[in-house]
């Protein structure tokens, strides 16, 4: 496992299109791939990073990764495009429009699954009222109950179902505490629930479902610091059974590689994130072998 040495990966966004050809061709076989595309903290980057000599200068932006994920998609059979949370706040167009700029970029580019990050509630209740209807793709949200918030309870799904080709894709959601991110004004009606018991719950149902890839959307962090931190990414895998892959937000971490745990039960979980700002989206391949075990490798690709 690898984490990006944030000094230098601006080194390496200049080739990121010149090896994406290769990396699309790389272990092919016989075997059916699904590719995923992953974007997480994309914190309403609309734009590119301006040019102003900073570390980030010329990363990012909806109208150069729709070009991307338009090549991706002609090229690759089966593909899914996700976000793992925090879509809102962070430039001038959240502050001025509340979210709907956001969407409708997600929208054209033709995302089909997301989750809730913390600064979704930036503007309340009432703000995500105006917003999550917007949206053409699926909300999922497994810990947290929305069954207060009465505009909202029958758009956040805990858990979808997505067939793609040979794969029976279940994916669910999981959000960091509340508490000390959100002020409770602006949850109010939604209900944090434990995530381990609400992991738990969506991979049995998920397993009934048929479900033959299981991906957490999370938006807990990856890393953790004490014994007593909340539950993240990392310590997932020892807790819940079942998870193929948890593609990761909120602690704004670059994994370069795909970081593979135990997990309980037996067998691995692997682990990704993307960093922020929409700079870089993650290209996960999952292959089927022909035992039906999932093989997996990430080439993440940088939006410049």
């Amino acid at each position: 496992m690898k984490v990006m040495d944030r000094r230098r990966f601006i080194g390496t966004a200049g080739f990121g299109l010149t090896v994406l050809s290769g990396a699309l061709g790389r272990g092919a076989s016989n075997a059916p791939r699904l590719t995923i595309l992953q974007t997480n903290d994309t914190h309403s980057r609309i734009d590119p990073f301006p040019m102003d000599g900073g570390r980030n200068q010329g990363l990012g932006g909806v109208a150069r990764r729709k070009v991307l994920i338009d090549r991706i998609r002609n090229r690759e059979q089966f593909t899914l495009l996700v976000d793992s949370g925090d879509i809102f706040q962070g430039t001038p167009y959240y502050n001025l429009y509340g979210g709907e700029v956001e969407i409708e970029a997600m929208n054209r580019m033709g995302y089909e699954v997301g989750t809730v990050g913390n600064h979704e509630f930036d503007n309340g209740i009432e703000g995500l009222e105006k917003t999550m209807p917007l949206a053409k793709f699926e909300w999922v949200s497994s810990n947290l109950d929305w069954s207060g918030a009465n505009a909202l309870a029958p758009l956040v799904k805990p858990w979808t179902v997505r067939e793609v080709g040979p794969f029976k894709v279940g994916l669910f959601g999981l959000l960091c505490e509340l508490d000390g991110m959100v002020a409770p004004s602006n949850h109010q009606g939604v209900i944090y629930l434990d995530p381990v018991e609400s992991a738990r719950r969506a991979v049995r149902d998920l397993k009934r479902e048929g479900c033959n890839l299981i991906v957490c959307l999370s938006h807990m962090g990856y890393g953790t610091r004490s014994e007593n931190e909340q539950l993240r990414d990392d310590r997932l895998p020892a807790a819940v059974e079942g998870v193929d892959l948890v593609l990761g937000g909120h602690s704004h971490t670059f994994l370069d590689e795909l970081v593979e745990l135990p997990r309980r039960g037996g067998g691995l979980t692997r682990i990704t994130q993307q960093g922020w700002a929409g700079m870089r989206m993650g290209q996960i391949d999952v292959s089927l072998s022909a035992g039906s075990e999932l093989v997996m490798r990430q080439a993440p690709v940088w939006v410049s």
